[in-house]
C-alpha cells in the first residue's frame, strides 16, 4: 500500500458519503477494510492513488465528476476498471477503457425488519439509540404513546435497521427515496413512510416509521351523500382540516378514490408522498424541490382533480390557489384546531374576494369522522349588527352545510379583515360586531387622545365614548370636524363626554367596552416583534392556543390566536402587518393582552 500521500477518490467519495449518514458509504468503507485484511494476509496488495476529491468535485458528485476522477486513475495505471455502477461501466467503454462489470448483489425483499414492531394497532414506530423502541397504538383520534420494547436500543442496533430500509427501497418496485440530505432520509417502501435521521442533525440516530392503520370509503362518513353531489356537481375547491392525527389524510384517500372511481382524472401533490391510493392515481412530489414547478407540469396535462397533501406554508396556499383559479379541482390537506381557523390562513395570502372561488367547501375532520362542514360563499350585504346601507360590502358567508344557517361573516373593517362570529358562535354578552365596533372607535379617539378612553355601544351604530377633560376638546376638533370624520369612516354616531359627566367616574357602572385597549393593559405583556422576509413574528412562548389582543402603547391592533408553535405570524403586506411594523418603526411598545 501506499504511505499515504495519496489518496483514492473512491475512498474520498465513500468517506463523504459517511460523513453525511448514508449507508452506502459505511458499507464500502467496510467493504475497504475486508480488502486491507486481504492484503495484510498476503493474499492480495492493495495500494491506495489518485488525489482527494476537492470539495466542488464532492458537492457535483451526481454530476459524474468523482467518476470522472476514478477513470482518470485507471487511464494513469493502464489498469482495469472494475465497477458495479452501470452508468460509470457504460461510460468508461465508450471511452475505450478496460472494463469488468460486476451486477450488484440484490436481494428480494420480503418485508422490512422493523415491521415485527408493527401490530395491526400500530400507526407509528419511533426507534432512537439508547431509548427503547416507542409506538403509537389505538385507534384513529385515540392514540396513546407507549414503550414496546425491553431494552435501549444501540447504535448497531439502528444502523442495521437503517441500512434495511435503504436497501430495499433500492430493490424494491414499490420503494423510493423521497429525500436524501446530509443528516435525513425520508423512504416510501409500500405503506410505510420512513424517516431516518442522523446526527448532527438530530442528537442522534433515530427512525420513524409511520402508516395509515385504517382504509375508508367516502360512504364510511358522515354527509357521504350530500359530499358526492357537491363534488360530482362541478369542480371545487375544498380544504379538509383537522388537529394532526384526526384522519384528515385518510379522509383526503377516501376522497381521491371516489373521485377517480366517478370518472375524475386524478392526480396528487405531496411532499413526501404517503397517501394510499390506488395505482391509476398517479402521486407527483416537488419538482426540483419546488411545489409550483409541481402545479405548472400538471397544468400541462390537466387533472380534474388534484389532492394536495400538505397545505401548509404561504408558497403552499398560493399554488393552491393558482391551480384553482386555473379551473383544477383542488382538495388541499390543512392543520387547524377549528373548521374556521383553515379558512382563515387563507387571509393574507389569497386576495380577500377571490377565497370563494378558490375554497367553496371547508371539511373538519375529528377523531376520524366529518364534525363539521362549511359553505363559502360571497354576498354582497350590511355584514350582521351593522344597520346603515351605507356599509353594505362584500362579505363572505361561512354557513353550516347541513342547516344552512351563518356561522361567520368575513368582510374588511376599517381597512382591517375581520372574521366575526354570526349568533351565538363565540357565546359572551357582545356580538363579534360589536366587539369589533368598540375596538375600532377606541383606535380612532386614541388617535387624538392622550389620556385614558372607554367606549359604550349603545346600539349597533351608536356609541359614547368617554375621555379626560383635557382631551374633549381635541377628540371634537374644531367645529367638530375630527368627530364627524370618524362617525363617518366607522359609519357609527359618536357621542363624546368627559369622565366627570360619567357616573362612578372611570370604569364606572355605565361600563365601557374598551378597557382591555387601555394604556398599559390589564395583564400585559411586553413583546419584541421580529420582521422576516415574509411575516412579522412575535414570540408567545407558552401561551399556544391563547387568544389575545396586540397592542402598540396601549392602542388596540389586532386580536390573534398563538399557534401551536407559539407564536404570532402576520403577513407582511397585509393592512395588519404595515400598521404593526409602523408601530415597530416609531419606537412604540409592542404589548399582548388576554383578549
Amino acid at each position: 500500500m501506499s504511505d499515504g500521500s495519496q489518496f483514492s477518490p473512491v475512498v474520498g467519495e465513500l468517506e463523504a458519503q459517511a460523513n453525511d449518514g448514508r449507508e452506502t458509504g459505511w458499507e464500502g468503507l467496510e467493504e475497504l477494510q475486508r480488502l486491507v485484511a486481504l492484503d495484510e494476509a498476503g493474499e492480495i496488495t492493495v495500494e491506495y492513488v489518485g488525489r482527494r476529491p476537492e470539495a466542488l468535485e464532492k458537492r457535483d458528485a451526481g454530476e459524474g465528476e468523482i467518476d470522472a476522477l476514478i477513470r482518470d486513475v485507471a487511464t494513469d495505471r493502464a489498469a482495469t476498471l472494475l465497477t458495479s455502477d452501470d452508468v460509470q461501466a457504460e461510460v468508461a467503454e465508450a471511452k475505450g477503457f478496460e472494463v469488468t462489470y460486476l451486477e450488484p448483489e440484490t436481494r428480494t425483499v420480503e418485508e422490512l425488519a422493523i415491521e415485527e414492531f408493527f401490530d395491526e394497532e400500530t400507526m407509528s414506530l419511533h426507534l432512537k439509540v439508547g431509548v427503547a423502541a416507542m409506538a403509537k397504538r389505538g385507534s384513529v383520534g385515540e392514540m396513546r404513546y407507549e414503550t414496546i420494547g425491553e431494552e435501549p436500543l444501540t447504535e448497531g442496533d439502528l444502523r442495521e435497521y437503517a441500512a434495511d430500509v435503504e436497501e430495499a427501497a433500492r430493490h424494491h418496485p414499490e420503494g423510493f427515496v423521497e429525500l436524501d440530505e446530509p443528516g435525513m432520509t425520508i423512504i416510501q417502501y409500500r405503506e410505510y413512510r420512513i424517516a431516518i435521521a442522523r446526527p448532527p442533525f438530530s442528537d442522534g440516530l433515530e427512525i420513524t416509521a409511520v402508516r395509515p392503520i385504517i382504509q375508508t370509503t367516502l360512504e364510511d362518513y358522515e354527509h357521504a351523500d350530500d359530499l358526492r353531489d357537491r363534488l360530482l356537481e362541478r369542480q371545487r375547491g375544498v380544504l379538509i382540516s383537522g388537529s394532526p392525527g384526526a384522519g384528515k389524510s385518510t379522509f383526503a384517500q377516501a376522497v381521491a378514490g371516489f373521485l377517480s372511481e366517478s370518472g375524475y382524472a386524478v392526480k396528487t401533490m405531496e411532499k413526501p408522498r404517503d397517501l394510499q391510493v390506488g395505482p391509476e392515481i398517479t402521486q407527483y412530489t416537488a419538482l426540483d424541490g419546488r411545489m409550483d414547478k409541481t402545479a405548472d407540469s400538471l397544468l400541462m396535462v390537466r387533472p380534474d382533480y388534484t389532492i394536495y397533501d400538505e397545505v401548509r406554508k404561504t408558497h403552499d396556499f398560493e399554488v393552491f390557489a393558482d391551480m384553482r383559479l386555473a379551473g383544477v379541482g383542488m382538495v388541499g390537506v390543512v392543520h387547524a384546531t377549528r373548521a374556521i381557523d383553515a379558512l382563515q390562513r387563507l387571509i393574507g395570502r389569497v386576495e380577500l374576494g377571490l377565497i370563494p372561488q378558490v375554497v367553496d367547501t371547508v371539511v373538519y375532520i375529528e377523531a376520524g369522522q366529518v364534525a363539521k362542514v362549511y359553505d363559502v360563499v360571497t354576498e354582497v350585504k350590511v355584514p350582521e349588527g351593522l344597520m346603515e346601507e351605507d356599509l353594505a360590502r362584500p362579505v363572505i358567508m361561512i354557513r353550516d352545510f347541513e342547516t344552512n344557517q351563518p356561522e361567520y361573516e368575513i368582510y374588511t373593517f376599517n381597512q382591517q379583515v375581520v372574521t366575526v362570529p354570526v349568533g351565538d358562535s363565540e357565546g359572551g354578552d357582545d356580538s363579534g360586531v360589536d366587539r369589533i365596533a368598540k375596538k375600532e372607535i377606541e383606535r380612532e379617539i386614541r388617535s387624538a387622545a392622550r389620556g385614558h378612553v372607554e367606549v359604550d355601544l349603545r346600539s349597533p351604530n351608536t356609541a359614547v365614548v368617554w375621555v379626560e377633560e383635557s382631551d374633549i376638546s381635541t377628540v371634537i376638533g374644531k367645529g367638530g370636524g375630527r368627530i364627524s370624520d370618524i362617525e363617518d369612516r366607522l359609519g357609527i354616531d359618536i357621542d363624546v363626554r368627559t369622565f366627570a359627566e360619567r357616573e362612578g367616574g372611570r370604569g364606572g357602572s355605565s361600563g365601557g367596552g374598551g378597557q382591555a385597549g387601555a394604556s398599559g393593559g390589564t395583564g400585559g405583556m411586553t413583546v419584541t416583534p421580529e420582521v422576516t422576509s415574509r411575516h412579522v413574528v412575535i414570540p408567545m412562548d407558552g401561551h399556544a392556543g391563547d387568544t389575545v389582543e396586540v397592542q402598540a402603547d396601549g392602542e388596540y391592533l389586532f386580536t390573534a390566536t398563538v399557534s401551536r408553535g407559539g407564536e404570532i405570524q402576520v403577513s407582511r403586506g397585509s393592512a395588519i402587518a404595515e400598521e404593526l411594523e409602523r408601530a415597530i418603526d416609531h419606537g412604540r411598545t409592542i404589548t399582548v393582552v388576554p383578549s
